[in-house]
């Protein structure tokens, strides 16, 4: 039993990482409506910016804040200059320019800092391990846990309680009608897309002490984040948080049950969900729905 329970709070703080990876991609397409295959990219170079301040000579807890921050900033001049421009285009058109930008993206981390992985040291407070009778955790994943939990309450917060989040969730019903009241929905649009560029890039952070940089990672980020995405419901928060707690836990409880099959039971979960409810666990299934 202590297995499982071991499992089980590893899988939760696999899944809030899943959530952070996948909030920003729900949210998105929830204001916007646009399908972004670049989302891994971001995760990918959130852990790359991670590696590269610690080279610098930056301890972890300055990049904890400066490479998410990184991250969102690239994100908001690439909505600008780039994405902006395809927002009315058909879905196809998003998922074929975002694809492209996140290899673009992927291999500008290669010609950077090579094709061979790197290891991220943990910083030396959250190194060790907590012992309470038979059970024996590591720190820095406790913190995991309790850092991804303190900002899923942030972005709670940000999406209910503050005029910004009034107005995407008004805008994730009609556009249309939020620029009407005069808002620029262009900068709101801009704003929304550099924080779940930063969720991502924040993720990517908090993994990366976990299981290094490698440049083919964002590509794993991705599939967990629609994966995720599906299971909780397009445009939704709360499902983000379930789906990503979902899977981290099935994923995390198969590796011990069944090693060979832990990537797959992700999967059948996802489909096990769409078949009881297509629309997601929190049934939003898309923009102005």
């Amino acid at each position: 039993m202590s297995i499982y329970l071991l499992q089980i709070i590893n899988g939760i703080g696999i899944g809030m990482l899943y959530f952070l990876m996948a909030v920003g991609l729900s949210i998105v397409f929830g204001l916007l409506g646009f399908v972004n295959f670049a989302h891994g990219a971001f995760f990918l170079l959130g852990a790359y910016f991670c590696f590269q301040f610690g080279e610098l000579g930056l301890d972890f807890w300055w990049t904890l804040l400066l490479a998410p921050l990184s991250v969102g900033a690239f994100a908001w001049l690439a909505e600008k200059i780039l994405l902006r421009h395809i927002y009315q285009l058909p879905h196809e058109f998003h998922i074929v320019f975002t694809v492209g930008v996140a290899l673009v993206l992927q291999e500008a981390v290669i010609l950077q800092w090579g094709v061979l992985g790197h290891n991220i040291a943990m910083p030396a407070l959250l190194q060790g391990i907590v012992i309470l009778g038979d059970f024996v955790y590591p720190i820095y994943r406790l913190f995991v846990i309790g850092f991804t939990a303190a900002m899923a309450l942030l972005l709670w917060w940000l999406l209910d309680g503050t005029r910004l989040g009034a107005i995407v969730r008004a805008g994730s019903e009609s556009t249309e009608m939020v620029s009407l009241l005069g808002v620029n929905i262009n900068r709101i649009f801009s704003l929304v897309f550099a924080l779940g560029a930063v969720t991502a890039g924040m993720a990517g952070v908090l993994a990366a002490p976990i299981r290094g940089v490698e440049p083919f990672m964002g590509i794993e980020a991705l599939g967990i984040a629609f994966v995720v995405v599906v299971i909780g419901g397009m445009g939704s928060f709360w499902g983000a948080l379930a789906g990503g707690l979902l899977v981290g836990i099935v994923q995390s409880l198969m590796s011990t049950i069944w090693p060979e099959g832990a990537h797959l039971m992700i999967y059948i979960a996802m489909a096990a969900v769409m078949l009881l409810r297509p629309n997601g666990l929190f049934g939003r299934s898309g923009k102005n729905e």
